[in-house]
């Protein structure tokens, strides 16, 4: 099963990435949630860092699953993780959301996700008509 297609590194690789930008699009889904929440503090996950670490070593990327009692969520079998977001100003309630920078990380994140859908996509129609 060495030669099937989810084995391929790119293809694994794409779907670490799509991993960690769900994550993150979930982070900010609960920062927004939380916006009025007096302490919370806003979390991050440092997406880019992460995913350079894994290109730059590939056997950490997620291994093939061969008994469902060692599952873990995909996202943290790639490394990825939220932490508490360093800086912003902190409001009276001690708050640091900040639904501007929310808005923009949601936007690249979307943009993000979308970018390496279609690029998984335009390999898998490309491995298609190969094997036509």
């Amino acid at each position: 099963m060495s030669n099937s297609l989810f084995s391929d590194a790119a293809i694994r690789l794409a779907k670490a990435a799509l991993d960690g930008l769900s994550l993150r699009q979930q982070i900010i889904s609960r920062n927004l949630a939380n916006i009025d929440t007096p302490g919370y503090q806003a979390q991050t996950i440092d997406f880019e860092e992460t995913l350079k670490r894994l290109i730059g070593n590939g056997d950490s990327l997620p291994m093939q699953v061969t008994d469902i009692s060692h599952q873990v969520p995909a996202s943290q079998a790639a490394g990825f993780s939220a932490s508490m977001r360093p800086g912003g100003s902190f409001r009276a309630d001690q708050n640091n959301v900040d639904i501007d920078v929310e808005m923009i990380d949601m936007s690249e994140t979307g943009i993000q996700y979308q970018a390496v859908s279609q690029a998984v996509s335009q390999k898998l129609l490309l491995l298609k008509n190969l094997a036509k």
